[in-house]
């Protein structure tokens, strides 16, 4: 699909992990990454600390959205894990809702690290829904 110049009013988020797709999500929170600083402090110049750049760190992403019959294939990559962990590609792509991918992004050595189903109450009846928690080591560029 091409890439559209419009923005992004409402999306929705579909996620393939090593080209199996696990359905598309309402939420994605947690895209980005940070510098990690060390501070230093010259010796003999008590006005100056120089902050140094040491690494990047990466937040996990947290996707969300009512259960639907793609929970299964979540379910089956969580259960992957008890045979060992074997870090994936992952792919993200924020499209519109006829369907234009407006942005996207690739993750490096996905790991799945959480998922919450939905809580089930008689006195408050809403929507069931379910969020995956992953981790990751790093962007790559293009699909």
């Amino acid at each position: 699909m091409p890439v559209t110049d419009d923005p992004a009013v409402s999306v929705c988020f579909v996620v393939t992990v090593d080209g199996i797709e696990l359905g598309s999500f309402n939420t994605c929170d947690g895209l980005g990454c940070e510098v990690v600083l060390e501070t230093r402090e010259e010796g003999g110049n008590n006005s100056l600390s120089w902050q140094l750049p040491t690494r990047l760190r990466y937040s996990n992403v947290k996707l969300s959205r009512p259960l639907t019959r793609d929970t299964e294939k979540v379910a089956k990559w969580f259960a992957s894990m008890t045979t060992g962990i074997k870090r994936r590609t992952a792919h993200i792509e924020a499209r519109t809702a006829d369907g234009h991918v407006v942005a996207q992004w690739g993750l490096l050595e996905v790991v799945p690290v959480r998922w919450s189903g939905p809580s089930f109450s008689p006195e408050s009846p809403k929507v069931a829904v379910e969020t995956i928690e992953i981790a990751h080591h790093g962007y790559v560029m293009g699909s």
